[in-house]
């Protein structure tokens, strides 16, 4: 009996988890397909404007991971808040969010600016950098939407809605498609802009995304009474502090992960404009597979959240267990698919020979790294919802800092195995990741437990 209840325990971990994460992957969805339809239209064009937005978008991307990083702080603290009924807090952090944000955002976006004149100091090909440079302005200027976009979207996912975000992303990356023909090909009376029309089509596609988000928050009966409770809230440097206390953590964490990739992308560079391509390639597939992956880490932070709020850690056990579970049969899947359709997933994007053979053997060493990226994705999101984030940032420094480039490097160009040696660094790299937070998952659980124990003791 007590093993039919676990069992029934885990199914219902599974769908519950499910049903918060597939609106979140549907989203991530949404904003991948903005790179795809960057890539797949681009690269009808030829191999030099794929290479000029992989490497625009490679540099935009270095900080704009920073800035999504702190803005996955806010989802814990709501989620805690919310599961306490403690909504006017929820509220003031939301407020709170808004303003830190966009000061951040409006930072971020000077420096992105300041940094165009050393683009060509990167080691790419002078002709990619002068085309990526128009490409890359406009991802810039499309940052500042997104800092407006992000605190809803997290407030909302930290109640549990995980819904809105989604239609709002897929809506505004279906209209980025369209804007792509429009912009890339001279279509519909539009200029013919080539590369520099899909960062166009980029900026307008989510300059639209904040104006829906803040509409749905104003009508929404359920959500208004916080836009409601914003009227009585006021900025305070003590919620500022407990927003950056949880969410810098999480920004070096993620940008230390995302320097990773883009670094490793710079290196691929050095290798020549093919090795550039299919490198795009197979980082645009492997981000594919790792939207599931994303889904589950975040509907796992929210309902860790929740039971965090309430102290409940037995139910923070089956969350993860479960989480990592499903992620695992997701993983599995994704390797068979990427060995078994090696030769035919370039294809999508290229016609040069020579990029889709790259690729192909590319994507061999990318289906064995997926397995450990899902497990360190599945860790990060448990003890995000846990706000045990500093582990993760010292987590995040030692195994994409101290291993994943310098292996990388080491691979690739000490021992000669070029684009295959960068991407066995990620492996070393994702690898100890996902091993070191497995296990500080399981430390908290002692402790908790530990204290449970004690706290009964004592009564």
């Amino acid at each position: 009996m007590r093993a039919m209840l676990k069992l029934f325990r885990l199914n219902n971990e599974y769908g519950t988890t499910l049903r918060l994460a597939v609106p979140i992957i549907l989203s991530q969805v949404g904003q991948i397909i903005t790179q795809l339809a960057d890539n797949i239209m681009v690269g009808r064009l030829g191999t030099l404007p794929l290479a000029a937005v992989s490497f625009g978008g490679t540099v935009s991307f270095i900080l704009f991971i920073s800035c999504m990083g702190i803005t996955l702080g806010l989802t814990p603290l709501v989620g805690e808040a919310y599961a306490q009924g403690r909504h006017r807090d929820a509220a003031a952090n939301l407020m709170n969010a808004i303003i830190l944000y966009l000061g951040i955002g409006a930072l971020v976006f000077g420096v992105q600016y300041a940094v165009i004149p050393f683009l060509d100091n990167m080691g790419q090909p002078l002709e990619v950098v002068e085309a990526a440079i128009p490409y890359y302005k406009y991802l810039v200027w499309s940052l500042l939407p997104f800092m407006l976009f992000a605190p809803f979207k997290q407030f909302l996912e930290g109640i549990g809605n995980t819904t809105i975000a989604m239609a709002i992303v897929i809506f505004s990356n279906l209209l980025n498609v369209v804007l792509n023909y429009m912009f890339i090909y001279g279509e519909w009376g539009a200029p013919e802009l080539g590369a520099t029309g899909a960062g166009l089509a980029t900026f307008l596609s989510r300059l639209i995304t904040p104006f829906l988000i803040i509409g749905y928050c104003l009508v929404h009966r359920r959500i208004r009474r916080y836009m409601i409770l914003l009227r009585h809230t006021h900025f305070s440097w003590t919620r500022v502090r407990e927003l950056m206390v949880v969410g810098f953590p999480i920004c070096v964490q993620m940008s230390l992960e995302g320097w990773t990739f883009s670094f490793s992308s710079i290196m691929m560079g050095w290798l020549g404009e093919v090795a550039i391509a299919s490198n795009q390639i197979a980082l645009t597939l492997c981000n594919i597979a790792f939207l599931t992956l994303v889904g589950i880490s975040s509907a796992t932070t929210i309902r860790v959240s929740h039971a965090y709020g309430l102290g409940d850690y037995e139910a923070i056990s089956r969350i993860g267990s479960s989480s990592y579970r499903i992620g695992l049969i997701w993983n599995i899947f994704t390797a068979f698919s990427f060995i078994l359709l090696r030769e035919l997933l370039p294809q999508i994007f290229t016609a040069d020979e020579d990029v889709i053979a790259m690729t192909a053997r590319m994507l061999i060493v990318v289906a064995m790294f997926q397995l450990f990226d899902g497990m360190q994705c599945i860790g990060m999101g448990i003890l995000r919802g846990m706000q045990d984030v500093v582990i993760t940032m010292r987590i995040a420094f030692i195994a994409y800092l101290a291993i994943n480039l310098p292996f990388g490097y080491l691979f690739g160009f000490v021992f000669g195995f070029g684009e295959i040696g960068v991407w066995l660094g990620y492996i070393f790299g994702l690898s100890t990741a996902a091993i070191l937070l497995r296990r500080r998952f399981k430390h908290n659980l002692r402790m908790a437990q530990a204290a449970s124990s004690a706290n009964l003791d004592d009564e």
